[in-house]
């Protein structure tokens, strides 16, 4: 039983494995996914919007009578001068700004070090600001889901419910409101101050809360912010990515719980067969658990011993009723049955009173 039976759990795959493939082949496809709908939905405007810039350079140059060299420098220039139409990019509030993207891991690239001393503070300054970001983020992410806890029992004593208790689900959904509230709310501030369409304001807090960070809106790329509204951009970011963390803490919790448990039934699965099994080496596993080593060398074991598991049969006293595994045998099996309601009159074969007899003898030797 016992050489059968670890094969048969080898051969059957565990959940977490199951889960962690299911997991890959779903990520992989959710790619090829993404990768078909974007194609369908930007290929054609991408070849669109070349031909139209293609088409405006070249009435601009047969206009102005400009060289492809020079109207090349041009658009180097244009490019390169975009990150300078803020004044005081690099000044306290604008580093300020960059040193919160670097550390989030947002990354707009709006704004870049060009210096060599600023480009390899920056690598210094990242190795150290983003570990420490994201402890940060994921504590008070913690905390945050202790104080919705704390709240959400309290409700429920309040409201006098039967179940007191706040499972993972009820935080998952309540910082999924939160994240709602949040997007929602600096997506109509960013649309007022900055001008931007809603969706696009949506999307570039959607963009930023998840640390994505494309770059093709960024917050504060104007003249005169006011300082209220610097303070309030910051803070969008650092209130948004504490919830977000606090979401995708509850959500990985949900996962590691759901492998926790499934080690847990395998290690119980894996006891119930390891207590049921019978060591083919001579070893027998007697009905109360008890292990008989050697049973094929000791006669007196090798016909009256079964090799039953049930733990309903323990030895008893000489006064219990005796059953016989195998009727077909001429021995008598010593698993012995609690007998409260047998009365003393009960007859005994001679063979279950010799029996008897002998087990008295050994049971006195142990």
């Amino acid at each position: 039983m016992l050489l059968c039976g670890y094969p048969l759990r080898f051969i059957k795959m565990k959940r977490q494995n199951v889960r962690t493939l299911s997991l890959i082949v779903c990520t992989f496809t959710y790619l090829l996914i993404g990768a078909a709908v974007f194609d369908a939905l930007e290929s054609e405007n991408e070849i669109e919007m070349k031909r139209s810039l293609l088409s405006h350079e070249e009435k601009i140059i047969q206009k102005y009578n400009i060289s492809d060299d020079d109207f090349e420098k041009i658009r180097e220039n244009a490019l390169k001068s975009r990150q300078y139409r803020v004044e005081n990019q690099w000044k306290f509030v604008g580093a300020l700004y960059f040193s919160l993207v670097v550390c989030s891991v947002i990354g707009y690239g709006h704004s870049t070090p060009k210096t060599v001393p600023g480009k390899l503070f920056c690598m210094i300054y990242a190795l150290v600001g983003i570990p420490l970001f994201l402890i940060m983020f994921q504590s008070v992410g913690e905390r945050l889901n202790t104080f919705v806890t704390f709240l959400l029992r309290n409700i429920k004593k309040c409201f006098r419910l039967k179940n007191t208790e706040v499972s993972q689900t009820d935080l998952i959904v309540i910082t999924l409101f939160l994240s709602t509230i949040i997007l929602t709310t600096g997506a109509l501030i960013f649309s007022k101050v900055e001008g931007w369409k809603p969706l696009n304001a949506f999307y570039y807090c959607f963009i930023t809360l998840t640390t994505i960070g494309f770059g093709d809106f960024v917050a504060m790329q104007r003249e005169n912010n006011n300082p209220g509204y610097i303070v309030l951009s910051l803070l969008f970011i650092i209130i948004g990515l504490t919830v977000i963390s606090a979401a995708m803490n509850l959500l990985v919790l949900r996962f590691l719980t759901m492998n926790t448990e499934d080690e847990r039934r395998d290690e119980i699965e894996a006891a119930v067969a390891a207590q049921n099994a019978v060591r083919l080496e001579g070893d027998v596993i007697t009905g109360n658990g008890g292990v008989v080593s050697n049973a094929q060398e000791r006669p007196e074991f090798q016909e009256v011993l079964s090799v039953c598991s049930c733990s309903c049969y323990k030895w008893r006293s000489p006064k219990d009723k005796i059953y016989n595994s195998n009727p077909n045998s001429n021995h008598i099996s010593p698993f012995i049955h609690s007998t409260a309601n047998i009365s003393k009159e009960d007859d005994l074969s001679d063979e279950a009173e010799s029996f008897l007899e002998w087990q008295r003898t050994k049971r006195a030797s142990f």
